[in-house]
């Protein structure tokens, strides 16, 4: 008797040794692919103001690359790759390779140690950003909407428009720094997560809710998912870009500027 109790107690043993096993193995192989549509509008200022419909068109056209793009973001439990897929100009067959000087690069994110980690090219230098992921304060909102299959939730945020805008460059941003240095813009961003997909994580600088980020609309630019792939046939290995001269956010914009900036006083020179 006292043997078979004592089969059975090794037996169940064995049995919650081998589930626990299998749930953490289904845990560390969970991965799922999300596809993102970007579009941003296109903003003039008062230049713009002095041009034609037909000449704002032809503009909006030849911007088009830039203004609209493809994204995949592949994750796991903890970590996330984010990167464009790119596209060929329609009308040159070309990339767009001067656009690339200020656009997001493969960026890697890990939501358990809290780092972000991202390439980045500037005419022909490679840099490795290197930061602690996105401050957000996120707000949760009881509204709701369905994004394709999945029931969604809103929430809300301000984040310092040049948290989000780091790897890009803007004269007018420059201009309004140069006026008044201790004034900090903000972009109201609006987010809405599924629940469905228990994982922090979102395209760009954007994380931190309870489930995946399906839809993000920040300043004048939309992201919105547009398919989801869980558990893939063709597992991708999930790590971090390693080539580039390693550097923060704030080092980065610091040198792109400089750059910027030597290269308008350079031509100043040549006209004058």
């Amino acid at each position: 008797m006292k043997f078979r109790f004592l089969k059975i107690v090794v037996l169940t043993f064995i049995v919650l040794l081998t589930s626990s096993f299998v749930s953490n193995s289904k845990k560390e192989e969970f991965q799922g692919q999300a596809y993102y549509f970007s579009k941003s509008t296109m903003d003039l200022g008062t230049w713009g103001a002095r041009l034609s419909d037909a000449q704002k068109k032809q503009i909006a056209n030849r911007m088009k690359g830039r203004l609209e793009k493809t994204f995949v973001l592949t994750f796991n439990k903890e970590a996330s790759l984010f990167l464009e897929e790119e596209k060929l100009d329609a009308i040159s067959g070309a990339t767009d390779s001067w656009g690339k000087n200020f656009a997001p690069g493969e960026q890697y994110k890990n939501v358990k140690s809290n780092i972000q980690v991202q390439e980045q090219e500037f005419y022909g230098k490679r840099f490795l950003v290197k930061d602690k992921l996105q401050d957000i304060e996120w707000k949760l909102e009881s509204d709701t909407k369905q994004i394709g299959s999945y029931m969604c939730f809103r929430a809300t945020a301000l984040i310092p428009t040049s948290d989000l805008n780091w790897y890009s460059f803007s004269w007018d941003s420059l201009r309004e720094k140069e006026k008044d240095n201790s004034s900090v813009a903000l972009t109201a961003v609006e987010a809405w997560y599924t629940m469905n997909i228990p994982v922090s994580h979102g395209p760009m600088e954007y994380w931190g809710l309870p489930g995946l980020i399906l839809e993000v609309s920040a300043g004048n630019t939309t992201i919105l998912c547009s398919k989801i792939i869980m558990n893939p046939n063709e597992k991708i290995i999930i790590e971090a870009p390693n080539k580039g001269k390693i550097v923060t956010k704030k080092n980065y914009q610091e040198i792109i500027t400089e750059k910027m900036i030597e290269f308008r006083d350079n031509r100043r020179r040549r006209q004058g």
